[in-house]
């Protein structure tokens, strides 16, 4: 059995990926319709959510970011500041919109603490990849398997409930959601070939 896989240490050496989009910070209620009205122009959108990371037993924290992304730019909606207004709402259940993300039932489950949205017409990255035999299932394997780039993750523990988010966060932020729809995009449009990748190798079963 063939699979396209990659080693940690192939990713280190590679240029670290870069968000040359837009990004719009959603912290006001008032700026929610604008912005959904901006992403329904794009048949597909990018999704991810982000929580401030525990780091004390039985300590628990609600999603605080949630990202949604074009080809062009990033919206990424302060949750802990504005919860999920009804325009927000209406678009994450709005199953003719496609909406693809990594770990969805892990962000679902986010969601469901901060509101009682219901979402629909998401597509999830994981299963997608089997279909063409990559077997990692990580956002960071799967597009350097595809794009030989390194999402950095530099910015993933912090605080996302901080009063203003840094630069580095909005750009990982970002990145993470747009990184999906790119790899939605470039595996649907039949750009990626399994067996002349790189990585395809055979599974070493023992």
């Amino acid at each position: 059995m063939h699979v396209v896989s990659i080693e940690k240490q192939v990713i280190n050496q590679m240029p670290i990926v870069t968000f040359s989009g837009r990004i719009h910070v959603i912290s006001a209620i008032s700026a929610v319709k604008s912005a959904v009205n901006a992403l329904r122009t794009s048949p597909v959108v990018g999704f991810d959510t982000e929580t401030r990371p525990s780091f004390k037993r039985g300590e628990n924290h609600k999603a605080a970011l949630l990202q949604l992304s074009t080809p062009t730019d990033a919206f990424l909606f302060r949750l802990n500041k504005i919860g999920i207004p009804a325009p927000l709402k209406q678009f994450l259940e709005d199953q003719d919109i496609v909406k693809v993300g990594l770990s969805t039932s892990d962000d679902f489950h986010q969601l469901a603490k901060v509101s009682d949205c219901k979402p629909t017409g998401f597509i999830e990255i994981q299963n997608l990849v089997k279909q063409f035999n990559i077997s990692d299932m990580s956002l960071q394997k799967i597009y350097a398997i595809l794009f030989q780039q390194k999402i950095s993750k530099g910015q993933q523990l912090t605080n996302w409930e901080a009063p203003t988010l840094t630069e580095a966060q909005q750009s990982y932020a970002a990145i993470d959601a747009w990184a999906c729809l790119r790899i939605y995009t470039f595996l649907t449009t039949g750009h990626f070939t399994p067996e002349q990748s790189p990585y395809w190798h055979e599974l070493n079963e023992q």
